[in-house]
């Protein structure tokens, strides 16, 4: 056991010499790697920054020299024309502007008397309307503007009341005391409730019956005048027939539904110009309400007084045969309109639609004349000139429009 401890021991020692040998013949070759390496380590830092910042310079530089082109490229196909423009606007550009203006201007005014030439459609404006007839006159001429079954006779209801308040402003004064029959009293509404066997001053029933529509004001009203209201009815279809609406028949004083009871749109818009020219009865009709003598206040079943412009006055009906019915009378700056509808289900949108149909009308009727007005004013003053030479024996000159023609 000792000489096997021997053994190691010098086996030991053996390659331990062996180890030590070897080492210092590797020696050499570790320390020029030693140096080598702790140069290039030295060195690698300073090499391998400088690699990285030209890298990273390189990188930024290459999305912003792409960014510029794209910018350059945008802003050369829109920011660079507008820069030109601009250039020639603030040189040129102002003559070209006056040049556009004009013509646009040029155009308009083609397009402007172009439409004012065009007809107004009233095929349009027939689909928009609920009545079974309507009408839409002239006041100042007379002239029809738009008539849909404007003789198509129907019940006209309260819009012949307008007949009953004409005729009682003419036959009674206004202090007039007018009695209360039971017939009048018990007729139904739209009513004021006149109590049987009272007198009634004829100014509060005139007033009840062209605002308020009472059947029981024009009853009482029919019976002071007439004696009774179907002798009273004949003397409307009379006087309706004397102001040129011949297809107008009256059998009630109130237009509640009776056999034989008729009107036309046509013959309503007649009566209703007929009674406009009676000043009472104009100032009677524009009141939107009024105050009785004993203190009851009666306001108007107009509304287009207060809801479409121009109203001067107008008269409303309706009854279940009739539906909804109206006359009434518009002025504007273009002049003045009668409109009548009969049978209608939407009666003031068809009336507003009537009014500014025929407002519209006549606006391009008179834009068209004022074009016209030149050539037509120039013949007449040549007419004028061969008219006075004639007549004088001399050379004449139309100094103006407003003065005289004087004598050369």
């Amino acid at each position: 056991m000792f000489s096997r401890t021997l053994q190691d021991l010098h086996a030991t020692e053996s390659a331990s010499s062996i180890t030590m040998v070897n080492f210092f013949r590797r020696l050499p070759l570790l320390i020029l790697t030693v140096v080598v390496t702790g140069a290039l380590l030295f060195a690698w830092p300073d090499e391998g920054l400088a690699t990285t910042r030209q890298t990273l310079q390189r990188s930024s530089k290459k999305p912003t020299a792409k960014i510029s082109k794209k910018q350059t490229v945008v802003r050369s196909s829109k920011k660079q024309p507008a820069k030109k423009q601009g250039r020639l606007r603030a040189a040129k550009g102002w003559r070209r502007q006056v040049t556009a203006r004009s013509t646009r201007s040029v155009k308009s005014r083609l397009v402007a008397s172009s439409r004012v030439a065009e007809p107004v459609s009233d095929l349009t404006l027939r689909k928009q309307l609920s009545s079974r007839s309507a009408i839409v006159v002239d006041a100042g001429t007379g002239r029809t503007i738009y008539a849909h079954a404007p003789d198509r006779p129907g019940q006209p209801a309260s819009t012949i009341k307008v007949l009953t308040g004409l005729i009682s402003i003419r036959s009674l004064g206004q202090n007039d005391m007018v009695p209360v029959s039971r017939h009048a009293a018990g007729m139904p509404s739209s009513k004021v409730y006149l109590k049987e066997g009272q007198t009634y001053r004829a100014n509060d029933l005139i007033n009840a019956v062209l605002l308020s529509s009472a059947n029981d004001a024009s009853v009482a009203l029919a019976e002071k005048i007439g004696g009774s209201e179907p002798a009273f009815a004949n003397l409307m279809t009379d006087t309706a027939e004397k102001l040129g609406a011949r297809n107008t028949v009256c059998k009630t004083a109130t237009g509640l539904t009776a056999e034989g009871q008729q009107s036309t749109a046509h013959d309503l818009a007649l009566l209703f110009n007929a009674a406009m020219q009676h000043p009472e009865f104009a100032s009677r009709v524009a009141r939107t309400k009024v105050q009785t003598s004993y203190g009851k206040t009666l306001k108007n079943h107009n509304k287009a007084l207060w809801k479409v412009a121009g109203t001067e006055g107008g008269k409303t009906g309706y009854t279940c045969a009739a539906r909804q019915t109206y006359v009434g009378k518009f002025r504007r700056s273009e002049g003045e309109l009668l409109v009548a509808v009969m049978g209608s289900e939407t009666m003031w949108s068809d009336v507003a639609r009537l009014v500014e149909y025929g407002f519209r009308a006549k606006k391009q009727e008179q834009a068209a004349l004022i074009q016209v007005t030149p050539t037509a004013t120039a013949n007449t003053l040549a007419k004028v000139r061969c008219d006075l030479a004639a007549q004088y024996g001399g050379a004449f000159q139309v100094l103006d429009d407003s003065r005289k023609d004087s004598r050369l």
